[in-house]
């Protein structure tokens, strides 16, 4: 059986967007003040205007971290361990309450589709005093997936 090879296909913001809009488990990467990194795994979505959102709370170390250094990264992966991945990097935009909570509605539509009371999730998010991160695209790697480069793939197959 042919070993699997990695591949790195880069494609424009439109098909990136097609690609991480059905993918909504994320890794955040944001700094901290002594500039060291900080990674959160999230739930992310994709929304109209074409940014990364996720949902978190005020005091969250990467809400803070945002908004004191708006440039982020977010490595978003397949549900299947073995299957596609990129880095996005972006500027976030940190949305409190009450501003946030139009794009709290957004964000579980681009994850979970209709709520079926939205007067109660807009109650729950207020209640909860959640926050919004969206990002921005800026620049993004290639979509990657896992493997052996080819020529080492091709040694390992003829070996057997």
């Amino acid at each position: 059986m042919p070993r699997p090879i990695a591949t790195t296909t880069p494609v424009p913001l439109d098909d990136l967007l097609d690609f991480v809009r059905p993918r909504h488990h994320l890794i955040l990467v944001t700094t901290r003040a002594d500039g060291s990194p900080q990674v959160s795994p999230v739930s992310g979505g994709v929304d109209d205007a074409g940014r990364i959102v996720i949902s978190t709370y005020p005091g969250r170390a990467k809400t803070r971290n945002a908004e004191r250094d708006p440039r982020v990264s977010v490595c978003v992966l397949s549900d299947d361990w073995n299957g596609p991945w990129v880095q996005v990097d972006g500027t976030a935009q940190v949305l409190h309450m009450p501003e946030a909570e139009d794009a709290l509605v957004d964000y579980y539509r681009c994850i979970a589709g209709e709520h079926p009371d939205w007067d109660e999730y807009r109650a729950a998010m207020r209640l909860q005093g959640k926050s919004l991160l969206r990002i921005t695209p800026v620049r993004w790697g290639p979509l990657a997936t896992g493997g052996f480069p080819a020529e080492v793939a091709a040694r390992l197959d003829a070996q057997g």
